[in-house]
């Protein structure tokens, strides 16, 4: 079972967030796992990925955005913070985990949102050893032309980007090109017929479980090369 924590953080509406530590005493590298703009970090998805990373050695880190926090705490349904919130947050969660971890970087991974917010702070110096996107939101769904990838030429890290072909918030041939000024090396592994939240079609006869413990495994062969 992971351990319940509450996280302090300064520059938000609310003075902490929760969170939950899995494998604290993993010896493989931490993980910063980070939840999108709609899934809370109790979500199917975040709880498997997360409990398939632990099992795979990696002491793993969840936590909740402030508007988040707010709606589990019974507020009515809110729309995501701005970065200024959400990256003071997002700190203070990688420096708990740095603290429960004997101060080893971290691994900053990330479903969707969670993942760039994590990719600003990395470009902003924040230590980590690389970053993993679970779907990288490229751009909004059906606004190709807006897009989320004027940092990339700061990022020099190793980054893993983890993208289903049905994916409508990253068309593969554009994700391609920004990859292409990625100023570290970046690795792109394609989901064959997995959306944005990683879902499959029916015809590949994969549980979710089973893609998600297949997300976390990729993950954790490329953290061995870091």
């Amino acid at each position: 079972m992971p351990i319940e924590l509450r996280i302090p953080f300064t520059g938000g509406p609310i003075p902490a967030v929760a969170g939950l530590l899995d494998n604290p005493t993993g010896r493989a590298t931490p993980i910063l796992f980070a939840h999108g703009a709609g899934v809370d970090m109790t979500s199917d998805f975040m709880r498997d990925v997360a409990a398939c990373l632990a099992e795979l050695g990696h002491p793993v880190l969840r936590f909740r955005y402030p508007y988040m926090e707010r709606m589990a705490n019974g507020e009515t349904r809110r729309p995501p913070d701005r970065m200024p919130v959400l990256e003071p947050c997002h700190l203070a969660a990688a420096m708990t985990l740095m603290e429960r971890t004997d101060g080893r970087s971290p691994i900053f991974c990330g479903k969707s949102m969670g993942g760039r917010v994590g990719s600003h702070l990395a470009r902003a110096g924040v230590r980590c050893r690389g970053l993993a996107f679970f779907g990288y939101p490229l751009h909004p769904a059906g606004k190709p032309h807006k897009l989320r990838d004027g940092h990339f030429g700061e990022l020099d890290l190793p980054a893993l980007f983890l993208q289903g072909t049905r994916d409508k918030l990253a068309e593969l041939d554009l994700l391609d090109k920004s990859l292409e000024m990625y100023a570290g090396e970046a690795t792109l592994q394609i989901i064959e017929g997995a959306n944005h939240g990683f879902q499959v079609l029916k015809a590949q006869n994969q549980t979710d479980i089973e893609v998600r413990s297949d997300l976390a495994s990729r993950v954790h062969t490329w953290s061995e090369t870091l």
